[in-house]
């Protein structure tokens, strides 16, 4: 590698004759960089430029701290949406009967005018009648509104899915159980057996003969 001094002469041979001096010659040859210092000034720029360790931590840290506060205002707001939840789901369950309840209420009404004119009436047929009305009004508006409908089970045969045997008697007319009688009605609410008939049924004989 050349020396300025070397560079110096190289450039004073260059410039006689153009009538520059070997000062002036100097003077441009230390104001121009060789390669090794513009590259250990552009080195130096570029450290001082990058970020020291510790400016590199403060800025994580502050991440951190940006990424944790997220994080906690997300688990409050989740936390809010769940109870919210909760609240409207223990309301749906409190308050799910109130439509059936606020259609029942008006029957419970006319059961209480059937009954007080029964207190002041001798007429036991017209109050028979009364309650017998009643009582279909009841059982058609669940059947027709809620489908809540109540079948008969005598002269059936005998299906234990949906009935329930209460009392047995044996005849020799029958080959296979039959409901003899409903001691109480069964339901089924849409398709669904929600109570079993209770039914006395007619059992047939064995046939002891060999």
């Amino acid at each position: 590698m050349k020396t300025k001094e070397e560079t110096a002469q190289e450039f004073e041979a260059e410039n006689i004759a153009e009538g520059t001096n070997s000062a002036d010659i100097i003077d441009k040859i230390e104001t121009q960089n060789s390669p090794e210092e513009a590259t250990s000034e552009q080195a130096s720029q570029e450290q001082a430029a990058e970020p020291t360790p510790e400016k590199k931590i403060a800025d994580l840290e502050t991440q951190l701290l940006e990424v944790r506060d997220q994080l906690l205002r997300k688990a409050a707001d989740f936390e809010n949406f769940r109870k919210r939840i909760n609240n409207e789901k223990q309301n749906a369950i409190e308050f799910a009967n109130q439509s059936l309840l606020l259609d029942i209420i008006p029957i419970i009404d006319d059961f209480e005018r059937a009954i007080l004119a029964g207190e002041n009436s001798s007429d036991m047929a017209s109050f028979l009648e009364g309650v017998k009305m009643i009582e279909k009004r009841l059982t058609s508006q669940l059947e027709n509104k809620w489908g809540l409908k109540r079948f008969n089970s005598v002269g059936e045969l005998f299906d234990p899915n949906l009935h329930e045997a209460f009392m047995m008697e044996k005849s020799a007319d029958i080959t296979e159980a039959v409901v003899q009688e409903d001691l109480f009605k069964g339901y089924l609410l849409k398709e669904r057996v929600i109570r079993a008939a209770k039914v006395k049924v007619l059992m047939p004989e064995e046939n002891t003969e060999k």
